[in-house]
């Protein structure tokens, strides 16, 4: 794929072979596939697990190729998009600065938690949608089917999410490209992008435009702008901290909320290069660069601009062109500085056009870990010849057809609509991760394997899993309360905000009933299925290769 930045990937030295052989397996399968009579048991149906899990694996024909700055910047790229940049500013209305601040802070105490029993899990089994597996591996299948179509459809969701912010900034200058027009572009592109093989990677855009921002911001606080003004934090006391939002007093207060987690890293397992190595330091690399980003990031806009601004609350509240103008915008507006407006907007279209594309990967590739595992028509198993599970990037770009409701709809209201969505499903994720990993646990218990020998142990656990398990999932149950509220209901905001709390556990039931799956017990895990003598034979062969240039040598020292 290209991104902005334009870095090479070079592959191990092993690469041409893995490649070949991957490529000879593949199309062996899909030769015996499509001989077979329809009707017929095919590969994915054999008699034991051991052996399934075998051809799975086998089957599994993406590329080893990414190095570790590539997964890192996956990593950002994919949770710093639009809403770092422009949704922040909706929760800065609702809540107030000192609101946005403290749910950025303490929501990132939940993901470290998440992230560290996540490292665990994914390194050791380093395979595609890995997460999404472990929890039918170690849990219950129908655990692991429900689990993977919700990963789906909140990857899928955020694809049409930032396609509407791409127009809506674009439409910050001007008007006369349709929005029919942008989005039909932008998912052009997505497909383009998508459907060639994993060459080229980098999201340095977004990490130089959130340092730029908050560097700008504390220039500015201190008198570093047109009008001299040394505001400091004037906007914390005038008009004060905290919004009040539908009632007075403290419940209207701590409503402001957003999520950001590990999962862009661990779909990234099945074609990292020596993931043993790399994929621990990506999950700490990823989670300190989020945190410091999101927190300081939420800092910044609540002291650029005061929640109750004129200009930010009609865009939002009248989805106005230009709505999707980020505060950051809004607050050079406030100090009359010329041209540097313009340059954040182009960035952040940039971002949020990178970070759609990020989730075509990762929709495609945890419908991929589905194919492989059974749970999807086996035809989306197939890749092309570039290693990219052509089909399932395919159907994550016609779901992301559903940007076109901004059409006929306020580009506001659509958005909120995604976001409404996604923060469900992507509650009901995080939850599955810890869950999982508590499950994981028991069964390393249970078969005297030792964790202090794997090659990754997580920290705190198993009490971090459980404290991130019940912050998860309790917050998937309030996200959506306003809708609740005297004079706040809305049928399409009610159905976003909770239809996932309905489908996902109606997978589960659907597909328990009509294959009698059993709910695992601790010593019933397989810990150590066919892809771990695999991929411990892939690290045993594997040589390091040296960096083509400067510039890689430096970028892989930055971001690996």
């Amino acid at each position: 794929m290209v991104y902005a930045s334009g870095i090479d990937v070079p592959g191990a030295a092993m690469a041409d072979a893995v490649v070949a052989d991957a490529l000879r397996k593949s199309q062996e399968v899909e030769k015996k596939l499509r001989e077979e009579e329809k009707g017929e048991k095919v590969a994915y149906d054999l008699g034991s697990a051991e052996d399934e899990a075998s051809l799975r694996i086998s089957y599994d024909s993406t590329h080893r190729q990414l190095r570790p700055r590539h997964i890192s910047l996956i990593g950002i790229g994919g949770t710093i998009g639009t809403a770092l940049y422009v949704s922040i500013g909706h929760g800065l209305i609702n809540g107030g600065p000192g609101s946005l601040f403290l749910a950025f802070t303490i929501w990132c105490s939940f993901i470290a938690c998440v992230t560290s029993g996540v490292a665990e899990m994914v390194t050791y089994r380093p395979v595609s949608s890995p997460f999404i597996r472990f929890a039918g591996n170690y849990v219950d299948e129908a655990f692991g089917v429900a689990a993977g179509y919700n990963f789906f459809i909140f990857e899928a969701s955020l694809i049409p999410f930032e396609v509407v912010a791409c127009n809506v900034v674009i439409h910050y200058w001007s008007d006369i490209v349709p929005a029919g027009g942008i989005i039909a572009i932008c998912l052009v592109c997505y497909g383009l992008i998508n459907l060639f093989a994993v060459k080229w990677y980098g999201e340095s855009e977004k990490v130089l435009l959130i340092v730029g921002l908050i560097i700008y911001t504390f220039i500015t606080m201190l008198g570093g702008n047109p009008l001299h003004d040394r505001f400091g934090f004037r906007y914390w006391r005038d008009p004060g901290s905290f919004a009040e939002l539908y009632y007075e007093g403290s419940l209207g207060r701590f409503l402001a909320f957003t999520i950001a987690g590990p999962e862009y890293v661990s779909m990234t397992a099945g074609e990292a290069e020596n993931p043993r190595k790399i994929m621990p330091r990506a999950y700490n690399g990823v989670l300190y660069r989020l945190s410091a980003f999101f927190i300081l990031g939420s800092l910044a806009v609540g002291i650029n601009v005061p929640y109750n601004d004129a200009e930010l609350k009609a865009a939002f509240d009248n989805g106005l062109p230009g709505a999707a103008a980020s505060p950051y915008v809004v607050a050079m507006n406030r100090l009359r500085i010329q041209v540097l407006p313009d340059i954040v907007n182009a960035m952040v279209l940039v971002s949020a056009f990178s970070a759609g594309n990020s989730y075509v990967y990762c929709a495609s590739r945890s419908l991929y870990g589905l194919a492989l595992d059974g749970k999807a028509p086996r035809v989306l198993t197939r890749c092309n010849k570039q290693g990219v599970p052509i089909y399932c990037v395919l159907f994550t770009l016609a779901i992301a057809l559903l940007s076109f409701l901004q059409v006929s709809n306020s580009s506001a209201v659509v958005l909120q609509w995604f976001v409404n969505l996604v923060t469900a499903s992507q509650l009901i994720n995080f939850s599955v991760l810890c869950y999982t990993f508590i499950a994981w646990k028991r069964a390393c218990d249970a078969q005297g394997l030792d964790r202090n020998t794997l090659p990754h142990k997580a920290w705190g656990q198993p009490f971090a899993a459980w404290y991130g398990l019940i912050g998860t999932f309790v917050m998937t149950f309030v996200g959506g309360y306003t809708v609740f509220l005297p004079g706040q209901w809305d049928i399409p905001t009610f159905l976003f905000s909770y239809a996932m709390c309905a489908i996902t556990p109606l997978i589960f039931v659907v597909w328990k009933i009509y294959k009698r799956t059993q709910w695992l017990k601790p010593h019933e895990v397989n810990l150590r299925p066919a892809d771990v003598d695999e991929i411990e034979e892939y690290t045993a062969n594997h040589v390091e290769r040296t960096p083509k240039t400067v510039v890689h040598a430096w970028v892989d020292k930055l971001f690996g």
